[in-house]
């Protein structure tokens, strides 16, 4: 066998194991995604909460606008 061809079968040996161990996900991968998913559901809520926050606020600036216009009519 030549130099060239046994260099070819070790690169393509390396790469089959390379992507076989790609595919298998480990106990800290699964870990991490799960973190990765509550940290965004987190996220999600904070933001719904902060729009909500928001919302109220500038209904009670509507509210107190309309009151000081009453008020100096």
């Amino acid at each position: 066998m030549k130099l060239s061809q046994s260099i070819a079968l070790l690169a393509t040996g390396i790469l089959v194991f390379t992507l076989a161990g790609c595919e298998k996900e480990g106990p800290t991968e699964q870990a991490g995604e799960q973190i990765d998913e509550a940290v965004e559901t987190m996220q999600d809520k904070a933001d719904d909460a902060g729009d909500k926050t928001m919302d109220k606020l500038e209904e009670a600036g509507d509210e107190i606008e309309e009151a000081t216009d009453s008020a100096t009519q």
